[in-house]
Formats: structure tokens, C-alpha cells, sequence
């Protein structure tokens, strides 16, 4: 089903974000070629949680929004991996999103 191919594109542009920043996940899909496939790397990266080379917690929705931490164990986990890198989230937003954000760069 899934497309493995895709996702390893995918884990390649995540693990190169920096610490102390983000990125989402049509800046991801958009750096890979597939700019109307940021759902997709959604699900690669909910699929990225036993691999602990890929930091998924870096992975935003477009405004800021931890809308992947029902993915991680642990309620606060996600929120908790960010803040352990000086980002603030407050209400599932991270806070000075703009200044943590992180443009890939393209791939294709």
C-alpha cells in the first residue's frame, strides 16, 4: 500500500532538520517533488516512529500546529521532544513559528 520509495524520500529530507527547528509537511512534500502529497508524508512520518533516526517531532502542519502528537506515545511527548530544543508550544502551537521554521532544500 504504502509507497516506499516515497517515504524514504521523505526520512532523507527529515533528517536533515536542524535542531531547535521545524518544517511541515508540505514543505517536505514540496522539496521531494510532490507538492499535493503533504498528507502522504504525514503518513510516513506517523510510520517514522521506531526509527529513531528520523525526527518526527520536527514535522508541523502549514500554521505551526502539533497535528501529528496523538502519533507519539505519551500524551505530551511530541510538545515535550520540541521544548527540550527551545521551541515553545502553548495549545499545540508552536509559538514564533516563522523563527523556527526550516525550508528544505529541493530535491528534484
Amino acid at each position: 500500500m504504502a509507497d516506499n520509495n516515497f517515504f524514504e524520500k521523505v526520512y532523507v529530507i527529515a533528517r536533515q532538520i536542524p535542531f531547535g527547528r521545524v518544517t511541515s509537511y508540505g514543505a517536505i512534500a514540496k522539496a521531494i517533488g510532490a507538492a499535493r502529497s503533504a498528507r502522504m508524508v504525514g503518513y510516513a512520518m506517523n510510520a517514522s516512529h521506531n526509527m529513531g533516526d528520523v525526527p518526527a517531532h520536527r514535522v508541523v502542519n502549514r500554521k505551526g500546529l502539533l497535528t501529528g502528537k496523538f502519533h507519539f506515545d505519551g500524551t505530551n511527548l511530541m510538545q515535550q521532544l520540541l521544548e527540550n530544543e527551545e521551541i515553545v508550544v502553548i495549545d499545540n502551537q508552536i509559538i514564533d513559528f516563522e523563527k523556527h521554521f526550516w525550508e528544505p532544500p529541493m530535491n528534484e
